[in-house]
């Protein structure tokens, strides 16, 4: 089955297989360890911040691993089995990923060895010396400036990439066809940026490790060392990465659009993306809404075999005025945009979907007027239809009530685009910015996890990775491929009630509707690591930096 298709708890998709979320591996199944052996195990562990920080930099670079994988083994051969890459770009992906792959693997084997002594599991008679993780974050921190110039060339590569898919139908198709197999459980070109992503999250780690004091001076010392060592690396790299984290977004969303012909042109900027109501003679009807500095784009879902999302009309910024219209209208979070053109009346579902609608608009009606006047239209030359927007058909107006709706929502074994985070926005009636996905870029964490379904008994180990809003499970740190994936937009994160019998320490639930799901880290540090990260994702994310025209995403 497809790689991205995210399944329901309780739903298989339209096949005879059964769904991974409830398969004997993720079921009521006893697990492969008790309870009373991961409490034992748990006991043995250090106890100190440091060692659980090193340890997620070793589950990090495990996932870090398998992704730079995604790129060096798994694209590479599906390339070289077919003649459809010109050896031009195969030159500037493959080895611009390769040297970073040998050097990480051994990277990942010295923090793994520190943290062997460090747990007391080697030969070491005076573990004291090891327990310490900044000499080696700043040995390889070093080891890293020579290999920044395959990570300059990573931007490059994305931009060629996207150009040799617009101008080849078979490489199209070869990129496409990978993104349907298990192993790409990310957009292709995701993969692509991956690199810049981790210098994020090694500057993370040690600021954590430099505010939560290292063990002893010398440790301060080279984690401050490795720190001031990777802040700059990621201040030369700043820029590129903004750029290329939103030409990325515009070819991803160009995918899930028709009816639009130029979508990635040079100087727009994708802001936010997500579901409102648009109201019109036939009542509130659910859009998807796409908004970046120039123009905001209205669409439809249409039951069409690619899932894509139909565009219905354009609204540019440029002497746009928004004003809150609830009383005018008498519908809740109700607002009405008035461009030079035409008007719509559109409400949010909840007052802080509104709240983050309108101060985005805003935002981009001041870039607008600041920027050099009206832009081009761009939908496309034919329209997909000649009908009038407001007469929609059924298709148009197909929405989902919840979740668990039968088999057609992101559950399905959906055709290729059914699971991206536009459908996911669409389904759970929300919304996400340009913000939120920098801000995730950042929030990206492995490890184990015990889960309990609501109505189960038995906790079952998996190797989790979060990234991108979404929960992928694994049976072990080994595989290839995620089981099952969990996207989060939406959902409640909470510590479980007296009344649920939970029971245990660092318990954290996950609800959505029905569907609910316990999850336990194996220690205090974890525990509250995890609440962070997937806070990140379920509730909105500060606007403590905006874009500006200094930031601009021109390309």
């Amino acid at each position: 089955m497809p790689a991205n298709v995210i399944l329901s708890p309780n739903l298989s998709p339209d096949t005879k297989q059964a769904s991974p979320l409830v398969s004997p591996l993720l079921n009521d199944q006893p697990c492969p360890r008790t309870d009373d052996e991961e409490e034992g195990r748990r006991k043995r562990f250090p106890t100190d911040k440091a060692y659980f920080i090193a340890k997620e930099v070793s589950t990090t670079e495990r996932t870090y691993l398998k992704d730079l994988e995604v790129i060096t083994s798994w694209f590479q051969s599906t390339v070289s089995k077919e003649d459809s890459m010109p050896e031009t770009l195969k030159s500037l992906i493959f080895p611009n990923f390769e040297p970073l792959h040998k050097f990480h693997t051994n990277f990942l084997k010295e923090i793994e060895q520190r943290l062997a002594l460090w747990e007391g599991r080697s030969n070491a008679h005076i573990r004291g010396d090891y327990q310490r993780i900044g000499d080696v974050m700043l040995k390889n921190v070093q080891a890293m400036k020579p290999l920044a110039a395959h990570l300059w060339k990573h931007g490059e590569a994305l931009e060629a990439l996207e150009t040799g898919i617009r101008s080849s139908r078979r490489l199209e198709n070869l990129c496409r066809d990978f993104e349907l197999q298990k192993v790409c459980y990310l957009p292709l070109n995701t993969f692509l940026l991956r690199p810049l992503h981790r210098l994020m999250h090694y500057k993370q780690v040690l600021e954590r490790l430099c505010k939560d004091n290292p063990p002893n001076e010398a440790d301060f010392r080279d984690c401050r060392a490795a720190l001031a060592e990777i802040t700059e690396m990621v201040a030369q790299l700043h820029g590129t990465m903004i750029k290329m984290e939103n030409f990325q977004k515009l070819h991803e969303l160009k995918k899930d659009l028709i009816g639009v012909d130029n979508l990635v042109i040079p100087g727009r900027e994708f802001i936010r993306l997500g579901s409102l109501s648009k109201l019109s003679g036939k009542g509130l009807q659910q859009r998807m809404f796409f908004l970046f500095n120039d123009v905001l784009l209205y669409t439809s879902r249409g039951l069409t075999i690619s899932n894509q999302f139909k565009v219905h009309g354009q609204l540019p910024l440029y002497g746009m005025t928004i004003e809150k219209s609830e009383d005018e209208w008498g519908v809740p979070h109700c607002l009405t945009l008035r461009g030079q053109r035409q008007s719509i009346i559109v409400a949010a579902s909840s007052r802080s979907e509104m709240e983050k609608w309108v101060e985005d608009i805003q935002m981009a009606i001041d870039l607008a007027e600041k920027s050099s006047g009206p832009t081009p239209e761009f939908l496309a030359s034919s329209p997909p239809d000649n009908k009038s927007p407001d007469e929609a058909t059924v298709a148009d107006q197909e929405s989902e009530d919840d979740l668990s709706a039968s088999r057609t929502s992101l559950e399905r074994q959906a055709p290729h685009r059914g699971n991206t985070m536009v459908h996911v926005c669409w389904h759970r009636n929300t919304s996400v910015s340009m913000v939120d996905f920098s801000v995730a870029v950042e929030n990206q964490l492995s490890g184990n996890l015990l889960r309990k379904f609501k109505n189960s008994n038995g906790w079952q180990k998996l190797w989790v990775v979060f990234t991108n809003f979404c929960l992928f499970f694994y049976k072990s740190h080994q595989d290839n491929h995620p089981l099952a994936s969990l996207p989060l937009l939406g959902y409640s994160l909470t510590i479980p009630s007296e009344s649920e019998d939970i029971h245990k320490d660092y318990v954290f639930k996950l609800h959505f509707k029905s569907h609910v799901y316990y999850f336990r880290a194996e220690s205090e540090y974890t525990f509250e690591r995890w609440m962070e990260v997937i806070r990140s994702a379920t509730s909105a994310a500060p606007r403590a930096h905006t874009l500006s025209h200094k930031e601009s995403h021109v390309y």
